[in-house]
């Protein structure tokens, strides 16, 4: 979203009694507003500009300036600004360059935006097409939202087809480009504690979230810029990294990040065999409820069941194509929302099992009936013959968390603890998940991590 742009539209409506000049610059060039006669005089040079700013102030003019850092980085000069009277605000990328000295100089306050989201994006649809029949403007947003899908909700590059298509080129290229040391690009911090790759081709994947820390202080973190491309740069970094050093990227992680990593990297982490064996001895069950017994994970007793590649699932919205089920082959929905897990893999023997994994950083994680059913309605969906493929088929959850995370002790449960007001569909799901799932936890702690390295 334009902040400069969107700040020059609320200052120029503020009462003129109390601010009678708004200053836009970019670089060199500065546009003077000058509300009490309504004109609007260009600039260049900033030593011009900061004559024509002194000499408003000399005539007792109030104003205020939005300086928007242009593109190659052109920061201001720190007595830019007439010493009283007058507000100021720099407008730029995460790059330090283009603000410390003055920030310093001027002992300016810092705001960190986020990007736009979907919310945004729909507003600026509906008033760029608020002239058309509602059919025509939902056929637009609909385009709009796909392209959004794949590139995230930057506005330059989704409302029209060849600028979308060049930049789909342009993160294939940069996906390309990843390398194992490239991880904390896209999940790490950012400004002074690390650097802005604005000059990368990381950053057409990336966004800035904004975070306070202890004390209110806030900081920004780089994430992926949406949920396909943050698939495709786990996808990619879980190809080039070591097990151990996978692992070490999510322990190190706080924060909002720790549930990103979690999500989208701990997932991968069952794809490496020397990992899954460690893992498996770790696993605590937590116990079934009577008449259920405990049970050992398929995965230790087939330690060559885990998934060697990963398949996206994409979201039903104009139907899906049913494909075969696979074992070895790690399915992570490509969508937000997925019911009940946050991926899943099948393992044919010594029992026909559907393992699904949850990443979680809460103390409960319990589910619903409608989860439950929702989540079989989507394999059906997805899945050819899921109703014969999962006749008799064993259902696991393993729940994996981070050691900051609040510990999961107990079984988690489908439904109330109360079942007697629930419909008899909904007690046959709970019967179902009472009978044949079985619950495991997996902690990422300090020690796993060092055990991995030592071998």
């Amino acid at each position: 979203m334009n902040a400069g742009s969107y700040l020059l539209y609320q200052l120029l409506h503020y009462d003129v009694e109390e601010l009678q000049v708004v200053v836009h610059c970019f670089g060199e060039d500065a546009y003077v507003f000058d509300k009490t006669i309504k004109i609007v005089t260009k600039y260049k040079g900033n030593k011009t500009s900061e004559s024509v700013l002194y000499d408003l102030w000399q005539r007792g003019m109030k104003g205020y300036i939005i300086y928007d850092v242009a593109k190659k980085g052109t920061p201001p000069d720190t007595g830019f600004a007439p010493s009283t009277g007058w507000g100021m605000i720099v407008v730029s990328s995460p790059k330090v360059s283009n603000y410390d000295e003055w920030e310093t100089q001027v002992n300016a306050s810092r705001i960190i935006m986020n990007c736009p989201d979907e919310t945004d994006v729909k507003a600026m649809c509906a008033w760029m097409k608020r002239g058309l029949d509602k059919d025509k403007q939902a056929g637009y947003w609909k385009k709009v939202e796909k392209h959004m899908e794949k590139v995230g909700p930057i506005p330059r590059h989704i409302f029209d087809e060849g600028s979308y298509n060049d930049r789909m080129g342009a993160v294939d290229d940069a996906l390309l480009a990843i390398k194992d040391t490239d991880a904390g690009k896209y999940f790490t911090l950012g400004g002074e504690e690390k650097k802005w790759y604005s000059e990368y081709p990381c950053h057409k994947l990336v966004k800035i979230v904004r975070e306070r820390k202890v004390g209110d202080a806030e900081v920004f973190l780089n994430a992926p810029i949406c949920a396909d491309i943050e698939f495709r740069i786990a996808d990619r970094l879980a190809k080039e990294m070591k097990a151990k050093d996978l692992l070490l990227l999510i322990l190190r992680s706080h924060g909002a990040l720790i549930s990103h990593l979690l999500e989208q990297l701990g997932l991968r982490a069952f794809m490496y065999g020397e990992l899954v064996s460690a893992l498996v001895e770790e696993l605590k069950e937590l116990p079934p409820p009577s008449p259920s017994k405990p049970q050992d994970s398929v995965l230790k007793v087939n330690h060559q069941g885990y998934p060697t590649r990963t398949v996206g699932l994409a979201g039903l919205q104009g139907g899906v194509e049913r494909t075969p089920m696979e074992y070895g082959v790690l399915y992570i929905p490509a969508v937000q929302n997925f019911p009940l897990v946050d991926g899943f893999f099948f393992v044919d023997s010594p029992r026909k099992t559907l393992v699904g994994l949850q990443m979680t950083t809460a103390g409960a994680h319990h589910t619903i009936p409608s989860t439950v059913r929702l989540f079989i309605e989507r394999m059906a969906e997805y899945f050819n013959g899921w109703e014969e493929l999962s006749r008799d088929m064993s259902w696991e959850i393993i729940y994996i968390q981070h050691e900051n995370s609040t510990m999961i002790t107990n079984w988690q449960r489908c439904g109330p603890a109360n079942t007697e007001n629930l419909t008899d569909d909904e007690k046959e799901i709970v019967a179902f998940w009472n009978g044949n799932v079985h619950e495991y936890q997996f902690v990422l702690t300090t020690d796993f991590v060092n055990k991995i390295r030592e071998k």
